[in-house]
């Protein structure tokens, strides 16, 4: 695996701006979920990013459009992640998504 790229002052929020909004589509018991937000869980730190977490399970609509497909991330509206998480490629997400 390789290392991200240290991060610089430009590249991430200020203190006065808020962070983007990530989505978690999750269900309980899934390892890929935990390990997913595990491995986002610094860049959120550091992007002062808003996670909000979707149990899939407890909406059907939800349950066929994603079922066995899950973990799935979304950086705002854009899917960022399926399955894995690429850091570097969330990384850069995250960047585009805090200067929108």
């Amino acid at each position: 695996m390789s290392e991200l790229a240290p991060k610089r002052a430009a590249d991430t929020p200020t203190q006065s701006q808020p962070g983007p909004d990530v989505t978690l589509y999750t269900k309980a018991g899934c390892c890929l979920c935990d390990e997913a937000k595990a491995a986002i869980a610094p860049l959120l730190r550091e992007f002062r990013a808003t996670l909000r977490e979707i149990d899939i399970e407890g909406d059907a609509t939800l349950m066929q459009r994603f079922g066995c497909d899950i973990p799935v991330i979304y950086v705002g509206r854009k899917k960022a992640a399926k399955h894995r998480v690429n850091l570097e490629q969330f990384r850069r997400q995250l960047q585009d998504a805090a200067g929108e």
